[in-house]
């Protein structure tokens, strides 16, 4: 008929699962798909390795810098209005990479990337919790497994292998086809949700907790590289560390502040939240610690050794597809305690003399890894917010990344200093200080299986009328309704 608009009819929760598993699949990738191709980024442009290791340094540093207000800014400005406009700059941005003519011009647009990714992530988690209510969310594993487990594991292959068959350009094209389809289909198919801030926004707080976690991403990854004494890294961790604890005093006391951490008071989402740093740090030291000692005891390559730590990826996509069978007859207390406390017997393993030298027990203990641990991550990410309302959902979600991220840094910190503690020199081939190091990681996963116990022993219950195709509440709109605001 002539004179109607057509616009194309997409299911919201469909839509909610493809946007941002496309989106959160190049946040992943881009995490790790850089790091094989700097040699040759350096090379291109006829500057040092230090020079290029910048561009992983603004990434990293912009991604802890967005995490602070990526609640606020989906409360204010609405769920689907910020994950798109932080799509769309990511977008461009890795259009603007590939296009780089200096390395100057790929630092910035890494950096636009990178504060785009710290957006794109907590405010992805929350319009997709919000299209799931907590009896529905255990169908949600397969999705969160793909971009926070396989994609980060496919990056270094595919990044070697897109730079040594095409060019390092294509390292951030790859981005751009799969954003722009992305952000369309949102444009369309997502529902926009407003929950409205309660005051004003928190500028003490946002001056305090933004540099705070951007000096102190900084000061984690390169202390154990460059030296914990170098002076950028000595004082970003000092300075980082009296502006975190700054912002924590504010926080508490501010009526209106920008990182609701009074929601850590919450004995579900506060040990949820707590297990998910605790977990993350064990996960990201062993698999930064053991490549290192597969190489010291083995004498492999660093591509062997990248490869001996695939199946830890392949266990947690079998993980995925058990979890949310195995999460209502169990519960998350049950699933989760044994899980973790296997999980660390196995990293403990890897620390045995003997084990690192057999190729294939650490190709099943790694597969093992990813299938426990896996199990007991996707658990608590999914049971952790089934006490967080709507409301407070952007929020929680932000927090949950923060602490996570810091997480895993610490944890590779901690293992990178247990190394250099160990007087370990780059011609070294004493794998001692590097076993140390797993065992380091397994008491971390051991003490996740103690927080653990916080967690309730049942899942949660679906009502009485469980439509599956029922949009959840304050979503149900039909076409042509306004959409949800409140606040």
């Amino acid at each position: 008929m002539s004179g109607l608009l057509i616009r194309p009819r997409i299911r919201p929760r469909v839509a909610v699962v493809l946007v941002y598993t496309a989106a959160m699949c190049m946040n992943g990738l881009d995490s790790t798909i850089v790091n094989p191709a700097l040699y040759t980024i350096a090379g291109d442009f006829g500057r040092p390795l230090s020079a290029a290791n910048t561009v992983e340094t603004a990434f990293l540093v912009a991604l802890a810098v967005g995490l602070p207000v990526a609640g606020w800014l989906g409360d204010r400005f609405g769920t689907k209005r910020v994950f798109l406009g932080a799509l769309t700059a990511f977008t461009i941005a890795s259009a603007v990479c590939g296009l780089a003519p200096d390395l100057s011009t790929l630092v910035v647009a890494r950096a636009v990337q990178g504060l785009a990714g710290g957006l794109l992530t907590p405010v992805g988690m929350t319009l997709l919790f919000r299209a799931f209510p907590p009896h529905e969310r255990m169908k949600l594993a397969k999705v969160l497994i793909v971009p926070t487990a396989l994609m980060p594991a496919l990056g270094p292959p595919l990044g070697g292998l897109l730079t040594e068959h095409l060019s390092w350009h294509w390292l951030f094209f790859v981005n751009v086809p799969i954003g722009a389809a992305a952000v369309l289909l949102g444009f369309f198919g997502l529902r926009e949700h407003v929950e409205g801030p309660e005051g004003k926004f928190d500028t003490v707080g946002f001056w305090l907790a933004t540099p705070a976690l951007g000096l102190l991403t900084y000061a984690l990854g390169f202390g154990p590289s460059q030296g914990w004494t170098r002076p950028a890294v000595a004082v970003s961790a000092a300075l980082g560390s009296v502006l975190l604890v700054a912002a924590v005093l504010h926080q508490v006391r501010a009526k209106t502040p920008l990182l609701k951490l009074r929601l850590l008071a919450d004995r579900v989402y506060g040990s949820a939240s707590a297990l998910a740093g605790v977990t993350a740090a064990g996960l990201m030291g062993v698999l930064f610690v053991f490549p290192l000692l597969y190489q010291a005891s083995l004498g492999a390559s660093a591509l062997d050794a990248g490869l001996s730590v695939f199946p830890e990826a392949v266990g947690l996509m079998l993980a995925s597809q058990v979890v949310d069978r195995l999460l209502p007859k169990l519960g998350p207390r049950l699933l989760t305690v044994p899980a973790l406390l296997v999980a660390a017997a196995v990293f403990a393993t890897l620390a045995i003399p003997g084990v690192a030298e057999n190729a294939w027990s650490v190709r099943g203990l790694m597969f093992l890894i990813g299938l426990v641990l896996g199990t007991a991550v996707l658990t608590v990410q999914i049971s952790g917010f089934e006490s967080i309302g709507p409301a407070d959902m952007s929020q929680a979600m932000g927090l949950f990344q923060i602490v996570r991220t810091l997480g895993g840094a610490l944890g590779i910190a901690a293992c990178a200093a247990v190394i250099r503690g160990g007087h370990v020199t780059e011609a070294a081939a004493d794998p001692g200080p590097y076993r140390t190091a797993v065992w380091v990681t397994a008491a971390l996963v051991a003490a996740g299986a103690v927080i653990a116990l916080r967690l309730p022993r049942e899942a949660p219950q679906p009502p009485p009328f469980d439509d599956e195709d029922a949009p959840p509440p304050g979503e149900g709109l039909a076409a042509g309704e306004a959409p949800a605001v409140k606040g």
